[in-house]
């Protein structure tokens, strides 16, 4: 009994990684003899939360190679696309209100825990990460299940839906620095128990986003009318005849 509630916490643990975005959709997790040591349990034990990965179809075991996170088959709503546009939209609403709301209610503990957030952020290798649970931590310290639900909601549809992970990866790799400005700003609003203000500065870090997508989206665009014009040119072009 007691080795079956070991292998399952390893799972909730594993599965809470997965959730985060720790190891997103096609990762590879750790190899079993790094997982055991990192949560000081045998190899066995591993393996058989690794199983239970795999029952749940969270994780994909191909032989030879690891083990593999799979996409959740009820992650989105196939029959109704939601675009990067649409999922920022939706994040600035209602993670505006929620900033606002934390402002009022976090504590100290939950701030310093933001504020650790806004120093890893200064790293490259962690900055997505810490992007995230900077986030998480706002909605938590709301104190509202429902908020903390939707913005979790929101977040794993930045994770698994291709074609917002792929707009969001182009954006959020130029420039880290304005996003530490911008949620350096959040938290000074939320520390000084500003309300308005913290709605204010992630509205304005959203806008800023939706902005750069529209720019990566028209560049794109531009870059495809060109791609098209120059084919076009070279199919009519009678430059090779005057040779």
């Amino acid at each position: 009994m007691k080795t079956r509630r070991l292998f399952w916490s390893i799972v909730e643990k594993l599965e809470s990684l997965i959730d985060q975005g720790i190891y997103p959709v096609g990762s590879r997790l750790p190899a079993e003899r790094e997982l055991a040591e990192t949560y000081q349990v045998s190899r066995p034990t591993i393996r058989e939360a690794i199983i239970a990965l795999e029952v749940r179809e969270r994780v994909e075991v191909k032989t030879g190679s690891g083990v593999y996170v799979l996409q959740q088959k009820n992650s989105q709503n196939n029959s109704k696309p939601i675009s990067a546009f649409e999922l920022t939209q939706a994040r600035a609403l209602v993670e505006g209100e929620a900033a606002a709301l934390a402002a009022s209610t976090i504590s100290q503990e939950e701030l310093a825990e933001l504020h650790q957030t806004l120093v890893e952020m200064k790293t490259p290798e962690k900055a997505d990460a810490a992007d995230q649970r900077f986030h998480q931590v706002i909605s938590q310290a709301t104190r509202n299940n429902a908020i903390l639900i939707s913005v979790e909601n929101l977040w794993q549809l930045r994770r698994t839906v291709p074609q917002v992970v792929s707009a969001y990866s182009e954006v959020c790799s130029q420039g880290n620095e304005q996003r530490l400005k911008e949620h350096t700003a959040i938290y000074d609003a939320i520390a000084n128990k500003d309300p308005a203000g913290a709605r204010r500065a992630m509205h304005y870090h959203f806008n800023r986003l939706i902005n750069a997508l529209f720019d990566a989206s028209e560049a794109k665009a531009l870059e495809e009318i060109k791609r098209k014009t120059d084919e076009t040119r070279d199919l009519y072009s009678i430059s090779h005849l005057s040779q």
